[in-house]
């Protein structure tokens, strides 16, 4: 007996050495791609912004006990925190998931060092795949500009619009005209040098998004406002006609396939607001997207569709007292929870998505999806300092 107690000590020094620190990121290895299914010629990336679970039953239990979301069979949850802060802000969980890095609330496509770093989009430009990014904010908010651009600060919204107009992306929906066409920090004028780089530009003032005749010989840029676009029970409908026409017109830009990213960022306005209808009504809204972006990949059966949040906005509950279609909730904050965050994941490749993961996780489940070469997440240059 007085040779084993040694022994147990150092078996349980070794086991409390090998405990992570509070705060670590533990490298798990990604799951096994099934090879007997073929890899995603496409994948869609849906994020709603703000999207905990509890906005999902909110919506729910306000439309009849019904959502397209519950077509999704593989369903896992992220870890949304930053490099700085156990509660993220938009900008560090985007970049997180574009990127592939733990990174600090504020950045813009950049590591913890304000490095640049290749986002999913850009590896998938390279691959010769199309690509596109479509929101119901502005083009340059925090969520759209981590996939298209590098700035150490997500409020640089006309250095994030520079950044957008030279990113090559085949189809940019979204608001924030005057950030390309009157600017305050130069006299560039982007809505002009989209035009050059063989963009077809288009905005709301020139014409409705539902009746714009586009042709798929040229890049598609369309500003559906010259700042935030108004709500969806204010009159926004772009969104559904914009999922709508999205991926026939990408399929027709790159017979390689494409990645598309999809916001429905006024969720997270609404818990921001701490109004209950207002969120409702645009996880209602983002629903119909998931479900026409569900009809298409369904017919064509070469797309993988993720469809997220990036945190959970209010601190949402819904309480004693509540009925279908009538709710009574609470919010515990006008700021974000920390809350994990569910994933749902349908066609080729939607295996990868099940189980508890980083954020990050979900940049590298896409480039094993697609199949892209293995490589640690990509830095790049230097931009201005934070």
């Amino acid at each position: 007996m007085s040779k084993l107690i040694p022994a147990l000590f150092i078996l349980v020094f070794l086991g409390a050495c090998n405990q992570p620190r509070q705060g670590t990121v533990i490298a798990h290895a990604l799951p096994h791609l099934d090879t007997s299914v073929k890899a995603p010629k496409n994948v869609i990336l849906m994020i709603g912004d703000g999207m905990g679970l509890t906005q999902i039953t909110a919506a729910l239990y306000s439309n009849n006990n019904k959502l397209f979301l519950e077509e999704f069979f593989i369903i896992g949850l992220q870890k949304t925190y930053a490099s700085d802060n156990l509660i993220t802000d938009s900008a560090a969980s985007a970049s997180a998931m574009a990127c592939g890095v733990k990174t600090y609330n504020g950045a813009i496509g950049v590591n913890r060092d304000t490095m640049p770093v290749q986002t999913i989009l850009e590896e998938a430009r390279s691959n010769d795949l199309a690509t596109g990014v479509i929101t119901t904010s502005t083009i340059v908010h925090a969520t759209p500009a981590c996939f298209l651009a590098h700035q150490p600060e997500r409020k640089m919204y006309e250095e994030i619009a520079e950044d957008i107009a030279r990113s090559g992306a085949d189809l940019l929906i979204g608001g924030g005209k005057k950030y390309f066409d009157q600017r305050t920090i130069d006299d560039l004028n982007l809505y002009e040098q989209l035009v050059d780089k063989n963009y077809q530009v288009s905005d709301y003032f020139q014409s409705d998004f539902k009746t714009m005749e586009y042709t798929t010989s040229k890049k598609l840029a369309y500003f559906t406002s010259n700042y935030d676009p108004i709500p969806f029970a204010q009159g926004r409908d772009y969104l559904i006609p914009a999922v709508q026409m999205a991926p026939e017109f990408l399929e027709a830009r790159s017979n390689k396939g494409f990645f598309l990213m999809i916001e429905g960022a006024q969720i997270d306005w609404g818990g921001h607001a701490n109004d209950l209808d207002y969120l409702v009504q645009e996880t209602l809204e983002f629903d119909r997207a998931i479900g026409e972006i569900l009809k298409y990949a369904k017919e064509n059966g070469e797309t993988l569709v993720i469809v997220t949040g990036d945190h959970e906005t209010g601190g949402l509950s819904i309480n004693l007292g509540s009925r279908m279609n009538e709710l009574k909730a609470s919010f515990t904050t006008e700021y974000h929870t920390g809350a994990l965050i569910p994933v749902y994941a349908f066609g080729p490749g939607a295996e990868l998505f099940g189980g508890i993961y980083e954020n990050t996780d979900i940049h590298k489940k896409i480039r094993q999806a697609f199949q892209f070469e293995n490589q640690s997440s990509k830095v790049m240059g230097a931009v201005g300092g934070r």
